[in-house]
């Protein structure tokens, strides 16, 4: 049961990578595939919101799907999907070909997303302690390879379709064949010896916080506006850390193009780090101080006048926000698990409308002030989200299912 167990989670680490390379792979095409469609880059923003509407279905389409079937059934079948369509933007040559194309990916990277986390849960429940933030952490070392294999595709003159047909059926040969590890239901407490409890043992269950209460529902909402939260600030991060250097601080484009890298490398060490701090302090002590640590961040990126002093900002940004999200996914996995699915769909699908909207949110505050100051509307979403972190305090009081010695 314990070798299961671990190979449960390797499984979740892997489909956690596929998930971050197919949707890198898609966004380091999007250049080409703009010049190959002929369209300009307002028409191509419009096209993405398809993508992000498709997802936010698929999220909850897949959500309720992995509460009735196992994540077993739906995260092999929304991985291979995902993998099979990864080609249609690649195929398209007009703007309404490339809008359904990403439609159809769209909805079954969301289903990909939503079942691999549920499933996620499920592995983080069995092993007691905090897992969920390195699989999240996963989720960008993926973007990583997928930006290394491009660079490699395009330099032998790989077209976009055929780079996303071969990367797509890569990913459909690895959802496959990861199918036999996952857990096949939500797994039953087991000893530090690795063996099952017995269905006789009349012990009483160990009290979890992560019971169904009466509010529940109310407080699967509450992370999910904190999710929305958090996710906007991401969103803000990516798409206007470079231009705030370069437009701002009048830095070279070159040195300009490291404030997401620093950015994004602050988060990925971050979430590497999270888990053994959540399960020394608890998870409501990662959403607290790190959303503080990203106010400060992010203060000191729409105050300073220094672009080292932004290099700085925008890496106490990303390592604040880098716990956050993954805490709230875990709580609401956590809080019914018959219905993980089902909640995570909820507070993933709003998270995802705050990343979607944060970009667009503002550039609408630049056009009545400068995009620094703009940047304080996100100091004040992370001092909320700092100061509801209560909602967490159930699971920073949990107790541990499982103690697996090497694990």
């Amino acid at each position: 049961m314990e070798r299961s167990l671990r190979s449960a989670r390797i499984a979740t680490f892997t489909y956690f990578i596929l998930c971050g390379t197919l949707m890198g792979t898609w966004v380091v095409h999007i250049p080409a595939i703009e010049h190959q469609v002929g369209i300009s880059h307002a028409t191509l923003g419009g096209l993405l919101v398809l993508l992000g509407l498709g997802a936010f279905a698929g999220m909850q389409v897949s959500g309720r799907l992995a509460d009735r079937f196992g994540p077993r059934v739906v995260v092999p079948t929304a991985g291979a999907l995902c993998g099979a369509t990864l080609v249609l933007p690649g195929l398209a040559r007009e703007p309404w070909t490339l809008a359904a194309a990403l439609l159809v990916f769209g909805f079954f990277n969301g289903c990909l997303d939503v079942s691999m986390n549920a499933h996620a849960v499920h592995v983080e429940k069995a092993y007691g302690r905090p897992v969920m933030s390195a699989f999240h952490a996963a989720f960008s070392v993926g973007g990583v390879l997928a930006a290394i294999i491009a660079a490699g595709t395009s330099g032998v003159g790989m077209s976009p379709a055929a780079a996303l047909a071969m990367m797509g059926a890569v990913g459909v040969v690895v959802a496959v064949l990861t199918t036999r590890a996952l857990l096949p239901a939500e797994p039953r407490p087991i000893t530090a010896s690795g063996l099952a409890l017995a269905a006789e043992d009349e012990r009483p269950p160990l009290p979890s916080p992560f019971t169904t209460r009466r509010g529940a529902g109310k407080r699967i909402w509450l992370l999910a506006a904190l999710a929305l939260m958090i996710m906007l600030c991401e969103g803000a991060a990516n798409d206007w850390s470079a231009l705030h250097m370069k437009d701002v601080l009048g830095a070279p484009a070159s040195t300009a193009a490291f404030a997401y890298g620093t950015f994004a490398a602050a988060m990925t060490l971050g979430r590497l780090l999270a888990d053994r701090i959540s399960a020394r302090f608890g998870a409501m002590a990662i959403l607290r101080y790190g959303a503080a640590i990203a106010a400060v961040g992010i203060t000191i990126v729409a105050l300073a006048p220094w672009i080292w002093a932004a290099f700085a900002g925008w890496a106490l940004f990303g390592l604040g926000l880098s716990g956050c999200v993954p805490q709230l996914f875990s709580a609401a996995g956590h809080a019914d698990p018959a219905a993980a699915g089902t909640n995570v769909s909820r507070v993933a699908g709003l998270g995802y409308v705050g990343m979607l909207a944060g970009p667009a949110v503002i550039g609408w505050m630049t056009h009545v002030m400068a995009l620094n100051h703009a940047f304080l509307l996100l100091t004040a979403m992370c001092v909320t989200a700092a100061t509801t972190a209560g909602v967490l305090r159930a699971g920073s009081e949990r107790t541990p299912e499982l103690v697996l010695s090497g694990a």
